[in-house]
């Protein structure tokens, strides 16, 4: 299976800091001898903010783009030790213009596919450092970049990681309850989505308009708490998060 996983803000600084032991945790629970992955990484702002000093996320855009070049090469570092011995990663750095451009999406493709076909795993965020567009929420901290790239390589499964257990919606006065299933994403459904990190641009919104992309293209989507010790096997199986099944199948 083809797989595509996506990391947000929340899981991987949480505190402007790299949370290695997470992502050691993740990549361990990687099948990488059944399974192909690619990465979509969120944090380069929040990693570059430790290497550069700052204690809160700047809000001018040079500031964030000197944070976003600083913390990207720290995510690479960090992805490069945790896979070392085990794959090769590969770096993709990608604005909005990759997937609108003809010539540059079949490009994409092309790459994408080289890469897997030898084995590597490419790791792929967006490419703050130069594409203010990007910096100013084109993407919603990459939930709608990982349903394009699922699209792009023809996905079987795009999982959505966060810090929540899923789509939770208001249970009275009782704590929110998990949405398991997500068929139709609808106005009302919509309108139950608040918040987002401190940290990060997206929020449960943005997840659930990639999670609609994605199903429509016909891929199996997940949205997941990327804390679970077994949460990418569990949720491939249906135990945990919300699932989006796909509405185009061999689409």
């Amino acid at each position: 299976m083809r797989v595509v996983i996506k990391v947000g803000t929340s899981l991987i600084a949480p505190n402007g800091q790299i949370d290695a032991n997470l992502l050691r945790s993740l990549v361990d629970q990687f099948d990488l001898t059944k399974n192909e992955y690619l990465i979509v990484t969120s944090g380069a702002i929040a990693a570059g903010m430790s290497g550069l000093g700052l204690s809160a996320r700047p809000t001018d855009v040079p500031r964030m783009q000197a944070c976003a070049a600083v913390g990207q090469s720290k995510l690479m570092h960090t992805y490069e030790r945790l896979f070392f011995g085990k794959k090769v990663v590969a770096q993709l750095l990608l604005s909005s213009d990759d997937f609108t451009s003809p010539v540059r999406y079949r490009n994409l493709q092309n790459a994408l596919a080289e890469l897997l076909a030898l084995g590597v795993v490419p790791v792929v965020n967006e490419n703050d450092s130069v594409s203010v567009r990007e910096l100013e929420g084109a993407f919603g901290d990459n939930d709608e970049l990982s349903s394009l790239l699922a699209t792009a390589v023809k996905a079987d499964w795009l999982l959505l990681l966060t810090n929540v257990d899923g789509f939770l919606v208001p249970n009275g006065r009782k704590k929110p309850r998990l949405q398991r299933v997500v068929r139709k994403l609808t106005p009302a459904i919509e309108a139950q989505c608040n918040g987002k990190s401190a940290l990060g641009r997206g929020g449960m919104i943005s997840k659930m308009r990639a999670a609609k992309l994605a199903s429509e293209a016909g891929v199996h989507v997940a949205i997941i708490n990327g804390r679970h010790p077994q949460g990418i096997r569990l949720a491939m199986e249906r135990k945990i998060g919300t699932y989006f099944p796909p509405t185009l199948v061999n689409a």
